[in-house]
């Protein structure tokens, strides 16, 4: 079956294919940008990029091929951006000439498939869910479940582990916060945007996971929000860092966002998992653009800063109704200073002067 999310993505991508198309034809009536990596923020990409056409013309050619390869691309400098939800560190951005920002929040979330569970209506905690993914809690009417959900009628139906199979940042938060919560993962398994999982069925994407998890009883996975409320599945409530139970929504990420310190994170670095509060959900991220600090497509690089000053000043609504957390103005101004001082065209002037 096919989703509403999914059905969305393939008329993005015919409208992305007809842009480039038309690029290719008609070069003179549109500038298209083009871009790799992270399927985290792709709903709200495919919504910008929509309308962005609609305003200006100019297109945006983005592959959902995950945080790995969008990495892998820009270093390569196939693209004119890379998108990652792991964000690189200072050493490596400089390594490779890179200048990073965060575009946008989301929250991760555990999403099942049982029959007559409703979504939230199930509690998990980090310990539990670290035990599921490691293959040690096999069936839904575990002790460990049971006691989080005394009132739930669980039956014995076996577990089915779904997680990514390719290189992901939704992986490397997910697996981040579950090296926070659980020691025996952390020496067993660790964090990364791919890890040798001790169990379960890998699936490509947040797209595939979604899908995968949709059409198996018993599954349990982890997905973007979006692709959860999209594809109408069946998510988890957590136990946070404070012990306190909370849901996957807008103010539970932005409470969780509101303990980054993106002033005095060098490239902007910031991992917002497993974050206190009494309102913060515990696996928050932010998604991250990639982009040369002295590009070859200057001329592309530049209309990708327009693009993405266009979506911090105009995309916020957009970003609200599919459930990311626009970034403040106060952080915005800091990212639109850092173009300004790094990306430059071969005579050293900011392509970002007029953004």
């Amino acid at each position: 079956m096919i989703s509403n999310l999914l059905k969305r993505v393939a008329v993005a991508t015919a409208a992305f294919a007809a842009v480039a198309g038309a690029a290719v034809t008609s070069p003179a009536l549109a500038l298209d940008i083009s871009g790799a990596g992270a399927t985290f923020p792709y709903p709200i990409y495919a919504k910008w990029a929509e309308t962005y056409k609609a305003e200006t013309g100019n297109g945006l050619n983005y592959q959902s091929i995950g945080s790995g390869g969008g990495i892998k691309q820009i270093k390569a400098r196939t693209v004119t951006f890379g998108a990652t939800d792991k964000p690189l560190t200072g050493q490596e951005l400089d390594a490779d000439k890179l200048i990073q920002w965060p575009q946008v929040i989301g929250g991760i979330v555990p999403v099942i498939n049982l029959d007559g569970v409703k979504p939230g209506d199930l509690v998990l905690d980090g310990p539990t869910v670290a035990k599921i993914f490691l293959g040690q809690i096999t069936s839904w009417d575990d002790a460990a479940i049971k006691k989080l959900n005394p009132k739930a009628k669980l039956a014995a139906t076996p577990i089915v582990v779904v997680h990514r199979s390719d290189g992901s940042g939704t992986t490397f938060n997910f697996t981040n916060y579950l090296s926070k919560v659980s020691e025996d993962w952390k020496s067993k398994v660790g964090e990364n945007t791919a890890v040798e999982w001790p169990a379960g069925i890998g699936a490509k994407g947040n797209e595939g996971v979604a899908n995968n998890v949709a059409n198996t009883k018993g599954a349990i996975g982890y997905v973007e929000y979006a692709y959860a409320k999209q594809n109408k599945l069946t998510f988890t409530k957590l136990v946070n860092k404070d012990g306190k139970t909370v849901a996957p929504t807008t103010p539970t990420f932005q409470a969780a966002a509101s303990n980054a310190d993106w002033a005095n994170a060098p490239g902007f670095y910031q991992i917002l998992t497993d974050q206190p509060g009494a309102q913060s959900w515990p696996i928050t991220a932010a998604t991250f653009i990639l982009l040369p600090k002295a590009p070859q497509d200057t001329a592309a690089a530049g209309e990708a800063l327009k693009f993405f000053g266009w979506a911090f000043a105009k995309g916020g609504k957009a970003a609200e109704e599919l459930d990311y957390i626009p970034l403040p103005a106060n952080v915005v101004a800091m990212i639109k200073k850092s173009w300004t001082a790094n990306v430059k065209d071969a005579s050293g002037k900011p392509l970002a002067s007029n953004n």
